[in-house]
């Protein structure tokens, strides 16, 4: 038998992580995630969840449409944290593959469908309760699912202050299912001076938490004053 990783890139079978967006503000986590990713050369299928249109309307004016996904996820990845439009350029979506929030008959909605993991960036409360209780009422929380009882790496970038107890209880679910709990909690000690490196290192360590090599942050390296220096 033909063992598929010893075939050409071009001729293996794609294996996308599955990126979840959910309501909570924070879609500049997601855009890094995605861009990361991209750079990476790892195939995505992407899940924006209705609640999460209505986020990214309001936190970029950007409407995100079924029908013209291809164009407002350009449009939204080339934005950056600060909100200025074409900051990042030259990005190939050829990897990216959009499926609707509501079909629930798409490719992650079943274990028998091969990716590598999945990421929920940002996670919001509900998305949280649906994931940990089960609910898969969409397919953001059915593909969650399906990656938790695959074994598969899911990391949740809960993005919520203050917490209350209830969702504490579903995070401390999710971590025993296997899941990694990532709160979206920028650290400073990477010399950040701008509004993206802090959004870039929340990425960064999401994509560390599912195995994905990047270069979005500075990394501790056991020197003090680092963060204070220019990069």
């Amino acid at each position: 038998m033909t063992d598929p990783a010893a075939a050409p890139p071009e001729q293996r079978p794609r294996t996308p992580w599955v990126v979840g967006v959910s309501g909570a503000s924070g879609t500049p986590y997601a855009a890094a995630v995605l861009r990361g990713l991209i750079d990476a050369g790892e195939s995505v299928d992407l899940v924006v969840s209705r609640a999460s249109r209505l986020t990214l309307l309001d936190e970029t004016g950007i409407s995100f449409r079924d029908s013209h996904w291809h164009e407002d996820l350009a449009q939204w990845l080339a934005r950056g944290a600060d909100g200025k439009p074409d900051t990042f350029t030259g990005l190939d979506l050829s990897g990216v593959r959009h499926w609707s929030a509501g079909d629930l008959a798409a490719g992650p909605s079943s274990g028998s469908y091969p990716v590598k993991g999945m990421l929920i960036v940002p996670a919001s409360t509900a998305s949280v309760a649906g994931v940990a209780l089960g609910l898969s009422k969409d397919l953001l929380q059915r593909a969650a699912s399906v990656t938790l009882k695959e074994r598969r790496k899911l990391v949740v970038a809960v993005r919520e202050t203050p917490l209350n107890g209830q969702t504490l209880k579903h995070l401390v679910t999710l971590d025993e299912a296997g899941a990694v709990v990532l709160p979206a909690s920028p650290a400073f000690y990477a010399g950040a001076t701008h509004i993206q490196d802090l959004v870039d290192f929340v990425a960064g360590r999401a994509l560390d938490a599912a195995g994905v090599p990047h270069g979005l942050y500075r990394r501790w390296e056991g020197e003090l004053g680092r963060g204070s220096r220019t990069p």
